[in-house]
């Protein structure tokens, strides 16, 4: 019977063998045979013993007779441009997860330039024209081809127009009863500084970051329990809390599809009056009580006194001045201990500064009592230092002495706040009351993050109250991306994973000793290295995607670096938390 058609190839073999000197040496047997099946059986005929050549000339041989084609090295691929990729592959890959991308509006132009903005805004937080050039230094460039800053306007302003529907769904998402048992919605207020005189939104008014002399404007945040955003209301820089919550309160029941809710605000923004206006809504909340009312409490063998922490660290009381309300009281030590310490401070600090007052008036340089006394006001106000002296001001001199009665008043109540609420036990204890006050937390970290730590919302430099509103909701919807990213990668920074679940109400929770070995080895538990997030986000960024030519062709491919292992597990993690996490 006749031979098929013959097909070359370079079959290797080793084998080990013990020579004359007793020494086991292993053998390399190369030969370019040819494979041919005769009378039903494969057979081989060996055509060279090859095994003379070096291993690099077999397996260019071996590639050759597989049917590719061999070009000089260094000259058969180049790399036309490498751009950082990873990090933004991320930010998608965790938005396009969790549905984010789809939740944002129908596929558009303006959608994708939006996706690249929250990616931009994540990785390297600028302002907008800014942004332009990360987009071209990034693959962002490659993958949205020309974009302009009328493009980039047009997307904020398509981004605007679907605000309330994107919260609505967020909402739906994170504050339904399914996902929210606790029907809790935390909600604070801070303000940004804005640039230029044209913003109508812009005005004077108390500066939650202490910058004095700009205008600015203010946001209240609507999040769930875990510190998640969900809306964002912006309001004139000169708005007080308790106004800017009653806007938003009266949109939290219709934002999530809810009947009944629980609000937590802190002491300052569900006051006295605001809870009157809250008798005529279901909503629940949660706020503290002032200093004052606390005061007024322990006065007079009220029924706020030490005694009622001997056993415990919180007690719950009542008094008429409280009527339908829950008040729980909490003792903590170490806060005491900071109060009493960090008032001592202060007082020497402002004696210090009353003296140097003290010695002007003394040399004559300051002779008038009122204006030594504007001089005074404006030291002792800096730190709400004047109920603690007692001052003698006239044209010639000025002496004080501490009111050790004032001072001995305050300490009393050194480590005790107060808890107010009109949720009823059945559905909250005391000890879950105070938890849920202290989740305010959250939203202060959302606040952090915005600001500096990861999406630098300030200053903001629009013109215009639609783009203004349009960037902070930008912002906040970073924030939301923001907040799943820190969470699904925490393994690998230095985030405590094992704080305990339901924390000790009042006492702080002390860092668990996997984190601190974390802090103090700057490796994770398999020895890899621990990052910040802000460094993991800097180290997903050297994964580069590359353009790439061949020696001989005219076209050109794209080609992704090998992952690192951390890069990996990143990826294996942002996986993970989408598939437990999508809504």
């Amino acid at each position: 019977m006749t031979k098929t058609a013959p097909a070359m190839h370079v079959a290797v073999s080793r084998a080990r063998r013990v020579n004359k000197a007793g020494v086991e040496v292993e053998y390399r047997s190369v030969l370019l045979r040819t494979s041919f099946r005769e009378d039903g059986k494969v057979k081989h005929e060996t055509l060279a013993n090859l095994s003379a050549l070096p291993d690099t000339a077999v397996e260019t041989l071996r590639a050759s007779l597989a049917g590719k084609t061999m070009v000089e090295a260094g000259t058969a691929l180049k790399i036309m441009r490498s751009l950082p990729h990873g990090h933004v592959d991320a930010v998608y890959a965790m938005a396009r997860g969790l549905g984010f991308e789809a939740m944002l509006g129908p596929a558009c132009r303006e959608r994708d330039i939006v996706m690249a903005l929250l990616a931009a805004r994540i990785c390297a937080p600028s302002s907008k024209l800014a942004t332009l050039s990360f987009f071209a230094d990034t693959t962002l460039g490659q993958d949205l081809g020309p974009v302009s800053t009328d493009d980039l306007y047009r997307a904020m302003d398509w981004l605007g127009n679907r605000q309330t529907t994107i919260e609505k769904a967020l909402a739906r998402a994170y504050l339904r009863p399914e996902v929210n048992p606790d029907k809790l919605a935390l909600f604070d207020l801070s303000s940004s500084w804005v640039t230029g005189t044209h913003n109508p939104l812009a005005a004077f008014g108390y500066s939650r970051d202490k910058k004095r002399g700009v205008e600015q404007i203010e946001y209240g945040m609507l999040a769930n329990r875990a510190g998640v955003p969900i809306a964002v209301r912006v309001f004139p820089g000169n708005t007080a809390d308790p106004t800017a919550f009653i806007a938003i309160a009266a949109e939290i029941q219709d934002l999530a599809g809810v009947q009944d809710m629980v609000m937590v605000g802190d002491r300052g923004m569900i006051t006295s009056a605001r809870i009157e206006a809250l008798k005529d809504t279901t909503l629940g909340w949660v706020s503290a009580l002032r200093n004052t009312a606390i005061q007024e409490l322990a006065a007079d063998q009220g029924p706020l006194q030490m005694s009622l922490f001997d056993q415990q660290n919180l007690a719950e009381i009542s008094h008429p001045d409280y009527p339908g309300e829950r008040l729980i009281a909490c003792y903590n030590p170490p806060l005491a201990r900071m109060r009493k310490h960090k008032r001592a401070e202060l007082l020497d600090a402002t004696e210090e500064r009353l003296k140097t007052i003290q010695k002007a008036v003394t040399a004559g340089r300051l002779k008038d009592a009122g204006k030594t006394g504007l001089r005074v006001g404006k030291t002792l106000g800096k730190n709400n230092m004047a109920k603690h002296f007692t001052l003698t001001i006239t044209n010639t001199s000025f002496t004080w002495v501490r009111d050790p009665d004032s001072i001995a008043t305050e300490a009393e109540l050194d480590g005790i706040y107060v808890i107010r609420t009109n949720v009823t036990e059945d559905s909250m204890d005391a000890a879950e009351a105070v938890r849920v006050y202290k989740s305010l937390a959250n939203v202060e970290k959302i606040f952090k993050s915005l600001k500096s730590r990861d999406l630098h919302i300030r200053p903001i430099y629009h013109h215009t109250e639609e783009r203004t509103r349009s960037h902070v909701f930008l912002c906040m919807l970073a924030g939301h991306l923001t907040w799943h990213l820190r969470d699904a990668l925490k393994p690998l920074t230095f985030t405590d994973e094992d704080r305990p679940i339901p924390e000790e109400p009042v006492a702080a929770v002390n860092r668990s000793t996997a984190a601190a070995r974390k802090a103090s080895t700057q490796q994770l538990a398999d020895g890899m290295p621990a990052y910040t997030y802000q460094g993991l986000l800097r180290h997903l960024a050297t994964r580069t995607r590359n353009t790439m030519s061949m020696a001989g062709t005219t076209g050109t491919f794209e080609l992704l670096a090998t992952p690192t292992p951390t890069q990996y597990q990143a990826l294996d993690l942002i996986r993970d938390h989408t598939k437990n996490n999508r809504k």
